[in-house]
């Protein structure tokens, strides 16, 4: 049974005598765990700590409440349902002598064709509910688990991507789409994108708590066990979200840092990455229980000690400390390297743009190198140098740098510093622009912006509008070329190079004359 009559009368009875709603969880064995007292308007259900919450499975648990008067299950009901992945959520309803009358009852369902969330079922009185839930339960979280197992799964991490656009002119569906790009070079898979609009971001949950019950049901009907916003979320934020959910949540700074983990492969690549990760943990360790944390007491050590989370954020800051003296040593070594060059007097390319612009794919097509690329962004890190030689026979260095993207995390951009110094050294830079992409012009707006804070905007440069035989009209790549002085090809496709070859040998040989601050066309 749901619950029993004789439940149902000795809960209505209190109820009635303390003019307060009354409720309990009750396991799938009839136990009792919790027992709550509200007021007449709403019960506040206390934190569940049990064994069994799993994102992909139901709580195990069941609420038995009394509502005060003849009304049906309220939003703050069902809003618990969902957030609890309660078994079960039953209202008994009192009449005006105080004993109980129709009762109500909601249960999650899986993913279906009406996209319904959750099932609600009323009875006239508790003695007229017959449903034999130990037998209904197990059929409903089997069928929750054969709907997820027939989702095709090539990755442990099954994430919701989520945003909150307070623009109403913007739906907020490329910043999704670009945010996708990041999961998948990730290895995450997506299950689904949410979008809410909003005209200011919730200061503790980012979007409304309506949106984040409705999260946690569509996690369980999918499988999904991540959520990722694409928003730089505080401490507090992620938190507060995580201890709602029950879910693993990370933000897009957080998903950029695993990528670069993934990709960096030299040494001064990993300790750039290790400190950008390391300032972004600083402010974010908690500890959830203090208690039996102070680890120093006895002869010697009295006092109050020094706690595990003081510890962990000084180990933290000592590891930046040597972390940062590291990349000291090895911008000292880079800048002695580029002494060597200028010796030898060849100018230096550098080639700059979004990330997944085909940079790498430039470089290895005029030089004839084997830089990694691949469909996915950020597919190298770390920078590379070949020569070039023009056709008139002169030669330059020519390197490749890390892609840039909008936001970029500023720990990200300060541990990068050494590697991007490399461009204060650059006589001309390549802006490689993927014109086949319909942002490329917000593309070209956060690349210019990361120039002018480093302090590069006023060097010379070609603007290069890369996978011209992706845009199927030609009058409209013209155009655009005129509008942004810009250079067009294919990086695949060396036959499209001569007009870039030239304005670079003509940029190179105008150097030594005079200074450009403007893109060469």
């Amino acid at each position: 049974m749901v619950v029993t009559a004789d439940l149902a009368r000795i809960l209505a009875e209190l109820s009635f005598q303390i003019n307060r709603q009354i409720g309990l969880l009750a396991t799938r064995k009839g136990e009792v765990t919790v027992v709550a007292v509200g007021d007449h308007k709403g019960l506040v259900i206390p934190l569940i700590d049990h064994g069994r919450f799993a994102t992909t499975r139901l709580s195990g648990l069941r609420l038995i409440h009394t509502h005060l008067k003849a009304e049906p299950l309220s939003q703050d009901d069902l809003t618990d349902l969902a957030l609890l992945r309660l078994d079960a959520i039953v209202a008994v309803t009192l009449d005006e002598g105080g004993m109980p009358g129709p009762v109500h009852m909601a249960h999650l369902i899986p993913e279906n064709p009406e996209g319904k969330y959750w099932l609600t079922t009323d009875y006239g009185h508790p003695s007229e509910i017959d449903l034999h839930f130990s037998a209904f339960i197990k059929a409903l979280e089997d069928e929750f688990a054969r709907i997820q197992r027939s989702r095709p799964i090539d990755s442990r991490e099954r994430a919701i991507l989520v945003r909150v656009e307070k623009d109403p002119l913007q739906d907020g569906k490329s910043s999704l789409a670009e945010l996708s790009e990041l999961s998948r070079t990730a290895g995450v898979e997506i299950f689904d994108r949410v979008i809410q609009h909003r005209p200011a971001l919730d200061p503790k949950f980012l979007l409304g708590k309506g949106k984040l019950s409705w999260l946690v049901i569509r996690a369980l009907q999918l499988g999904a066990n991540l959520l990722i916003f694409d928003h730089e979320l505080t401490p507090a934020q992620a938190r507060s979200i995580a201890d709602v959910t029950e879910l693993k949540v990370i933000d897009r700074t957080q998903l950029i840092l695993d990528i670069f983990a993934q990709r960096a492969l030299s040494r001064e690549g990993k300790i750039q990455v290790e400190l950008a990760q390391l300032k972004y943990l600083l402010p974010r360790l908690v500890t959830k229980n203090t208690a039996m944390s102070r680890l120093t007491g006895g002869i010697g050590g009295r006092g109050p000690g020094e706690t595990k989370l003081e510890i962990n954020r000084r180990r933290v800051r000592e590891r930046i400390s040597h972390l940062e003296k590291e990349l000291k040593s090895i911008r000292k070594a880079r800048s002695q390297r580029r002494l060597l060059r200028k010796r030898k007097g060849l100018p230096v390319i550098s080639i700059i743009g979004y990330t997944n612009a085909g940079k790498s794919t430039l470089l290895n097509s005029l030089t004839n190198s084997a830089v990694f690329t691949e469909n996915l962004l950020f597919a190298t890190l770390d920078p590379k140098s070949s020569r070039l030689r023009f056709p008139r026979d002169t030669e330059a260095i020519i390197t490749d740098t890390v892609g840039f993207i909008r936001d970029l995390p500023k720990d990200l951009l300060s541990a990068f510093r050494s590697t991007l110094e490399e461009l204060h050294e650059a006589d001309l830079l390549l802006h490689v622009i993927d014109v086949s992409n319909p942002s490329f012009e917000d593309h070209i707006i956060a690349v210019e912006s990361i120039l002018q804070e480093l302090d590069l905007f006023h060097k010379p440069r070609i603007n290069v509008f890369n996978k011209e035989d992706l845009f199927t009209e030609r009058e409209a790549l013209e155009f655009l070329c005129k509008r942004h002085r810009a250079i067009s090809l294919s990086a695949v496709n060396p036959r499209t190079f001569s007009p870039l070859l030239d304005a670079m040998e003509s940029a190179v040989a105008k150097l030594g004359t005079s200074e450009r601050t403007s893109p060469v066309s």
